[in-house]
């Protein structure tokens, strides 16, 4: 029986052992990370650290994602009319303003609902945007 042999038809899910162990690892994993937030003085400050690193990362993963976007997309855009692609970067733009501004924004209920309506306003120009020009 050849390695690829085993393989056909086997099931992709791993052993209930394999999940189990997966799961503890991961709660280990979290244990470990909360140690300093919880008993070493200034914690409070190294989990703001750890945040502060991984919203750094995530905000570089989506401007990545961005720039990867446009430069495949270049034709679509310049042959956009000039009030459609001033109101797609204005609502990508605006994007980068409430993610930026979101801890002011988020200190009230009313400020909650405002970000939210906004985030939907420009998700909906940029859709709007897309779908005419897949229809060009």
């Amino acid at each position: 029986m050849g390695l690829d042999e085993r393989h056909i038809g086997a099931d992709p899910s791993p052993p209930p052992y394999d999940r189990f162990v997966r799961t503890a690892r991961n709660v280990a994993i979290i244990a470990v990370l909360a140690v300093p937030v919880a008993f070493v003085p200034g914690g409070g400050n190294a989990a703001e650290a750890i945040l502060t690193a991984l919203l750094i990362g995530f905000l570089a993963g989506i401007a990545t994602i961005v720039y990867t976007l446009y430069r495949r997309n270049q034709l679509t855009l310049s042959t956009l009319n000039d009030s459609r692609r001033a109101a797609l970067y204005g609502a990508v733009g605006g994007l980068a303003l409430l993610i930026a501004g979101q801890d002011e924004l988020l200190d009230g209920a009313g400020g909650i609902v405002i970000w939210i309506g906004l985030v939907a306003a420009c998700a909906f120009v940029i859709f709007a945007v897309w779908r005419e020009a897949q229809t060009l």
